[in-house]
């Protein structure tokens, strides 16, 4: 069944409306969406390798676009609902000290979220809700997602054809240590 799956995914990464697919899946994982658009965006880099560079612009084009509504999620819902509740706990001071540490942090949270496997939808997210200054956010943003996505480009156009070997021949092992990294990602984010 892995290796059904794993060939339906590489002959729609080589299908002319995978690039959208694409755009969906990196502009919704930004905000909503918990799979990542390396998901796609491998095998459509293993599949067509003279096109990395614009499969890397577009999952980052999409991603910050999707980071803006991750953003403005936190933004609008914090006022409207997080912020009453709060305040009628008594925990507004706190919150606002929260706001204060975030945002002093804030590049290098959203650094941090856009390059590593950590959930980038909860920074963006965070982001609006501690109201980071969405100029820091949206450059920071461009920045990581960027960085993230033409680094995966570039290694896969360089060792396309092994990795793609490598990952046709260890289908199995390659898939059970994709899963443990996700399940570890979600532990770390809930736990620590």
């Amino acid at each position: 069944m892995l290796r059904r799956l794993y060939d339906w995914t590489i002959a729609k990464a080589e299908h002319p409306r995978a690039l959208r697919v694409l755009a969906a899946v990196a502009f919704v994982e930004s905000s909503v969406f918990p799979i990542p658009p390396d998901v796609l965006m491998i095998p459509m880099i293993l599949a067509a390798p003279r096109r990395a560079w614009l499969i890397a612009l577009v999952a980052t084009v999409a991603s910050v676009l999707g980071g803006l509504l991750g953003y403005g999620i936190g933004y609008f819902f914090y006022e409207q609902i997080g912020q009453p509740i709060l305040e009628s706990l008594g925990k507004a001071d706190a919150m606002a000290e929260f706001n204060t540490r975030f945002n002093d942090l804030g590049f290098w949270a959203v650094l941090g979220a856009g390059v590593t496997p950590f959930p980038f939808k909860v920074i963006t997210i965070m982001s609006g809700w501690t109201a980071m200054p969405l100029a820091t956010f949206v450059v920071t943003a461009i920045l990581a997602r960027a960085l993230r996505f033409f680094l995966v480009a570039a290694l896969l156009r360089a060792f396309g054809a092994p990795v793609r070997k490598f990952i046709e021949e260890r289908l199995g092992l390659v898939f059970t240590v994709f899963v443990v990294l996700l399940f570890a990602g979600f532990y770390l984010v809930r736990y620590l």
